[in-house]
């Protein structure tokens, strides 16, 4: 009787050594030659799954996006079950920042992806969806949490995006070894206090308040 091939399995094998070539080596060491290797199966074997190299760049992609989400449902899950969205929103972004090896292994993949699909307009299309819906989530919570929203001083979609770009530049800066952890998170309660006002938690018993909008 003929083997039965588990090919959950067997993608599960060649994503793992994909993310392991890309980590240790750069996006650029990507190909089925090196991902077969790592692999230890063989090159015809990754060719059934992944037919060309951009296959692969968004499988990598998919599989960062995939880990990342189990982090954020952790994180998010340890708040209970309805937290503030402040809460919500630190604990999530926290979670998306490169601050222990697993997460910094990840970012550098999806960094190296990012840069990647600069230059190819077809692949990085596939982004566009999930990038939309993770703006409007946050947007969403910045309008339903923000007090600072009621009066015009904060625009929940503007803000949504320059707070999204800040944990990306974070996380771009920690990665380089530019920012250890704590000045990363420090930033980022401090762009959260321009959206939602001080955080009471933190025992904060005064700020002067921006009169720009938080972007």
């Amino acid at each position: 009787m003929p083997k039965r091939v588990d090919h959950r399995e067997r993608r599960a094998l060649i994503a793992d050594a994909l993310m392991r070539v890309a980590a240790e080596q750069g996006l650029e060491a990507v190909s089925l030659r090196h991902v077969a290797a790592a692999a230890d199966v063989s090159a015809g074997m990754v060719q059934h799954y992944f037919r060309t190299r951009d296959e692969m760049m968004t499988f990598a992609l998919a599989v960062v996006s995939e880990r990342n989400e189990a982090r954020v449902g952790r994180a998010v899950g340890a708040l209970g079950a309805t937290p503030a969205p402040r809460a919500l929103l630190r604990a999530m972004l926290a979670a998306l920042l490169p601050l222990d090896e697993e997460r910094r292994a990840d970012g550098r993949v999806a960094l190296a992806f990012l840069a990647y699909t600069a230059v190819r307009p077809a692949v990085a299309a596939a982004l566009h969806e999930g990038t939309a819906a993770l703006l409007a989530f946050v947007a969403g919570q910045i309008a339903a949490g923000s007090p600072l929203v009621a009066d015009g001083r904060v625009d929940p979609e503007r803000a949504a995006v320059g707070l999204l770009a800040v944990m990306e530049g974070l996380g771009v800066y920690v990665l380089g070894g530019h920012y250890p952890p704590e000045t990363a998170l420090a930033a980022l309660d401090t762009q959260l206090d321009l959206i939602f006002g001080p955080d009471p938690a933190a025992g904060v018993v005064s700020r002067p308040e921006s009169p720009a909008l938080a972007t």
